[in-house]
């Protein structure tokens, strides 16, 4: 899928056009494109100039390495997830809204999602998205502790979908195993893994993450009724 970066051409590569102001942002912009174009592999201070018609050396005023732009890219692909949230919505809505934010956000960054899974974002942009899990987790009556176990749950969903669907989650692609060694299996000690392995080598991303959203919220919806039950028990025994 196309990234969503817009196009960092320089100006000063247009005759007669200022040269426009370098910045960490422009600086960032730039290396998000390049990598959803050659992969995160390709990223280096040198690409980034060449991508910005700049030298080296300019990048190190506002980027000090190379290990501060990686996080400049996660930090880039974190803040464009849409956190937009409807308090009247019920929490299991609420929920399921914020993991389909970040699988957006992953579809619109695909590559450099690898760098967001490899890299911690020390910023009030990476603590966003657990706080909206929190907050929502707290609205709906959980204590402090059943909240922060709702935001790990989330996350590790929303992560773990998306590492699947690029590919980085190999213990779960079964596709390749199954049609290179189903005729070597025993039938014996894996019936199901023969019988089911058409259904094994289908992979359809979306239905799969539908599906696995439905059952983390329908935990998530049973957890809440219980806890509804158990306070509304106490207030007619207090």
């Amino acid at each position: 899928m196309g990234s969503k970066v817009s196009s960092v051409t320089p100006a000063e590569a247009v005759p007669g056009a200022a040269r426009p102001v370098l910045t960490r942002e422009r600086i960032v912009r730039a290396a998000v494109e390049l990598i959803e174009r050659d992969g995160a592999d390709a990223l280096s201070m040198r690409g980034v100039a060449a991508e910005l018609g700049v030298a080296v050396m300019s990048l190190y005023n506002h980027v000090p390495n190379k290990a501060t732009l990686f996080e400049g890219v996660a930090e880039h692909v974190v803040a464009g997830i849409d956190l937009a949230d409807d308090p009247d919505e019920p929490f299991t809505e609420r929920a399921r809204a914020l993991v389909r934010a970040f699988r957006k956000v992953a579809h619109d960054y695909p590559r450099s999602m690898t760098v967001v899974f490899t890299h911690k974002i020390d910023t009030p942009v990476g603590l966003r998205p657990a706080e909206r899990a929190l907050a929502l987790a707290d609205a709906a009556g959980f204590d402090g502790e059943t909240s922060v176990r709702i935001m790990r749950a989330l996350m590790a969903y929303a992560l773990g979908a998306q590492m699947r669907e690029i590919g980085q989650a190999k213990a779960l692609d079964y596709q390749p195993a199954v049609a290179e060694s189903l005729s070597r299996l025993d039938p014996d000690e894996f019936p199901h893994v023969i019988a089911f392995a058409p259904d094994l080598a289908r992979h359809d991303p979306e239905t799969d993450f539908e599906f696995g959203l439905d059952m983390l919220i329908y935990a998530l919806d049973a957890l809440h009724k219980g806890l509804m039950e158990r306070t509304e028990l106490t207030e007619r025994t207090d």
